[in-house]
C-alpha cells in the first residue's frame, strides 16, 4: 500500500509539464514580438513567418500534454502535483493563445470570454464536487474540446498569413481555408459550451439545478 504520508517524486513527467507552463513565455514573444524590427536584413520574410514558427511553437508545447500523460501513467508518476499542474499547464496555454489572438484583431473577444469563462465555471464547478467528496474526471466531450480548440488556435494564427505557401490570402483558397478557420473555432466554441453542461449534468450529486 502506498504511504500517503511519504512526499511525492516530482518525476519526468511532473518536469515536463512545468516546461509546458515556462514555454509559454516564449510562444507569446514569437507571435507577438516584432521581429522584423530586431532583424532587419529579413523583415519580410520574418513577417510572414513569424505566425507560422509561432504556430509552430504553440503546437509544440501542446503535443507535451500527450508526452506527460503517457510517462505519467507508464512509469506510475501520477501525483497530486501532476493531476493540479497538468490541467493548468493546459488552461494557461489556451488563455494565452486566445488573448494574443484578441490582442492581434484576429479574434473576436466574446469567443475568448466564452471559452476562458467556461474554464473558470468548470474548475469551480470541480473544486465544489471535491470537496464533497466526488471526482468528476475528464470527460470524452471535454477532451475533443481541447482538440478542435488547439486546431482552431492554430488555424486563426496563420490563416491570414498564407503567403507563405503560396496562396494570396485574397485568393478563393486563402478565403476558403479563412471560412474553414471560422468553422473550426465556433466548433470549439460549440464543444466548449457543451462540455460544461456535461461537467453540470455529472455534478448532480452536489448541485441541484435544470440539469439534474
Amino acid at each position: 500500500m502506498k504511504d500517503k504520508t511519504a512526499p511525492e517524486k516530482i518525476g519526468v513527467a511532473n518536469i515536463i509539464t512545468l516546461v509546458r507552463v515556462l514555454l509559454i513565455p516564449l510562444f507569446l514573444v514569437a507571435f507577438l514580438s516584432s521581429w522584423p524590427v530586431v532583424f532587419k536584413d529579413s523583415a519580410t520574410l520574418l513577417f510572414a513567418l513569424r505566425p507560422w514558427i509561432a504556430a509552430a511553437v504553440f503546437v509544440l508545447i501542446s503535443l507535451t500534454d500527450v508526452v506527460d500523460g503517457m510517462l505519467a501513467r507508464k512509469r506510475g508518476e501520477v501525483t497530486t502535483f501532476g493531476k493540479f499542474m497538468d490541467p493548468l499547464a493546459d488552461k494557461l496555454l489556451i488563455t494565452a493563445a486566445l488573448l494574443a489572438l484578441v490582442q492581434t484583431r484576429s479574434l473576436p473577444a466574446w469567443i475568448a470570454l466564452v471559452i476562458i469563462a467556461r474554464e473558470f465555471v468548470v474548475s469551480g464547478l470541480r473544486m465544489v464536487a471535491s470537496a464533497e467528496g466526488v471526482v468528476i474526471a475528464a470527460s470524452k466531450i471535454g477532451k475533443a474540446k481541447t482538440v478542435v480548440q488547439t486546431v482552431a488556435i492554430v488555424m486563426f494564427m496563420v490563416k491570414n498569413h498564407t503567403d507563405v505557401l503560396g496562396v494570396q490570402t485574397g485568393s478563393m483558397i486563402g478565403q476558403g481555408f479563412g471560412l474553414l478557420a471560422w468553422g473550426v473555432m465556433l466548433a470549439a466554441v460549440a464543444l466548449t459550451l457543451i462540455s460544461m453542461w456535461d461537467y453540470f449534468r455529472h455534478a448532480n450529486q452536489v448541485l441541484e439545478g435544470p440539469w439534474s
